[in-house]
């Protein structure tokens, strides 16, 4: 079937905010396997593959579920490295899997709702889109966020409003959204002919409010979120 749908989940090791942030354990589980838990639970996705460096992240994540590991080179898992650079990696690595959709799921957002993946997948694969990224609104506007130069508060470039417009109410301002890592879609033959992820059209999935982790505070109240789940 040519709209099989592989999922790729990345976990590098060298997290520098929180060590080992990727297998450490949250709600009894490693942040990884929330998300290969996830995917597991979704009848759209036909495979789950976990992009590593580390044999250790790589055990893990079998034992949690995943169908394969793909090893990545330590020159794909450094700080400044792209998820382009990963992602054409596993593109090189996966065979005899006829495939077109791939789903770039993170696995700093433990907190995903089963129905907003299979609803991504679905609506994306009657589209004609190169990508879709889910989205939530922002609290506030981007609009009336600013830039420091110098010591001075500064509108944020480009946008043609004085601080004292800025100071007004929101609802005159457009919604602004924030991508967050509920899941990403992207089409393989695309990035294969493109060398990149996104073309000039990219889907808007929008979802509720998601939490993501990239420090230890967020980390401890997504801890006490999965832990009082009443779901």
């Amino acid at each position: 079937m040519k709209n099989n749908v592989v999922a790729l989940i990345p976990a590098r090791s060298g997290s520098k905010g929180i060590i080992n942030k990727n297998i450490k354990l949250i709600a009894g589980k490693p942040l990884l396997a929330w998300s290969i838990d996830a995917c597991k639970k979704s009848k759209l996705i036909n495979k789950v593959f976990v992009s590593t460096d580390s044999i250790k992240y790589s055990n893990i994540a079998m034992k949690f579920g995943a169908d394969k590991v793909i090893l990545r080179p330590k020159k794909l898992s450094g700080d400044f490295s792209t998820d382009y650079e990963w992602i054409n990696h596993c593109i090189s690595s996966i065979k005899n899997i006829d495939y077109q959709i791939i789903a770039h799921i993170r696995p700093t957002t433990p907190i995903r709702k089963l129905k907003d993946l299979d609803n991504a997948i679905k609506l994306f694969s009657k589209s004609k889109m190169s990508a879709l990224r889910s989205v939530h609104q922002m609290a506030e506007t981007a609009y009336k966020s600013f830039e420091i130069k110098k010591k001075l508060l500064q509108p944020l470039k480009n946008i043609n409003y004085d601080l004292n417009k800025l100071n007004m109410s929101r609802q005159i301002f457009p919604k602004t959204y924030s991508a967050n890592g509920v899941i990403d879609l992207y089409k393989k033959d695309f990035i294969v002919k493109n060398h990149k992820l996104f073309g000039k059209k990219v889907l808007a999935f929008e979802t509720n409010y998601t939490p993501e982790i990239d420090t230890l505070a967020e980390f401890n109240y997504i801890n006490y979120l999965l832990k009082n789940d009443k779901n």
